[in-house]
């Protein structure tokens, strides 16, 4: 039945594929609301995807695109059904599943990160960090072959990722930055997030050595700040000097 609806014939003034323009009001000025992108009929949609009518419904039945909206008997998709179609033939392409797709879908439509689903706290946003904004695409090519469900778990749960709309925001340029480093060097991504979790616990040590600093010594939280930070980064300096290999390649 929901086909047959899909798929009913056009009427005399309803085009194909359309910027959805503001609707009239009587007097024939345009009515104030209006959704500013483009909609589609479910074969146009498919078209513009690249993918078969049959392939569109299995997608919907396996709610990996969300519902169209209905004018009477018309369905009509729009482009945030299109980008979806495209995040799914991006991460396919990269060797995902579509269960873990569906999986990552219904996380992404229900508004929450994956921190709220595993019943965990979420971080206080960071007050020296530069977040980022990207989509599924993006992400998957800042880690090409990396982006699984397990590790897009991990890095929720860590904080470092949460979901807003149709984006995904990392919690730091910095680490995003660092993390895809360390990949492109070969290390997994797996390994990268769990040493980012050993790193953390130890950062919460540190910060908890300077507070009880500041707590004893009334200590002005501004200055002390940044000289913990340079403490820390001189330490980590030095640590890496005592356990890198003191070996260089030579140049030529």
């Amino acid at each position: 039945m929901d086909e047959a609806v899909e798929q009913a014939p056009e009427s005399p003034d309803q085009g194909g594929a359309r910027d959805d323009a503001q609707p009239e009001k009587p007097d024939g000025t345009q009515a104030a609301e209006a959704r500013p992108y483009r909609e589609y009929r479910m074969e146009e949609l498919a078209e513009a995807a690249g993918i078969p009518v049959r392939t569109l419904r299995f997608y919907r039945e396996r709610k990996l695109i969300g519902p169209p909206r209905r004018e009477g008997r018309i369905a009509w998709y729009n482009d945030h059904h299109l980008a979806r179609l495209r995040t799914v033939a991006a991460l396919l392409e990269r060797g995902h599943t579509l269960t873990g797709i569906a999986d990552l879908a219904s996380t992404f439509d229900s508004g929450r990160d994956m921190g709220d689903l595993l019943a965990l706290g979420t971080p206080p946003e960071p007050t020296e960090e530069t977040p980022v904004r990207l989509t599924p695409e993006n992400l998957a090519d800042y880690f090409e072959g990396e982006v699984t469900p397990g590790n897009l778990a991990s890095a929720m749960s860590l904080g470092y990722l949460t979901v807003d709309g149709d984006e995904i925001v990392h919690i730091s340029r910095r680490l995003l930055d660092a993390s895809a480093a360390l990949v492109r060097e070969g290390v997994p991504l797996s390994e990268v997030m769990a040493a980012g979790l050993q790193v953390r616990e130890h950062a919460d040590v540190l910060a908890q050595i300077f507070v009880a600093l500041l707590t004893t010594h009334d200590a002005d939280p501004q200055r002390l700040r940044p000289l913990a930070k340079s403490v820390v980064e001189a330490e980590l300096s030095m640590a890496l000097d005592r356990h890198l290999p003191t070996s260089r390649p030579q140049t030529t």
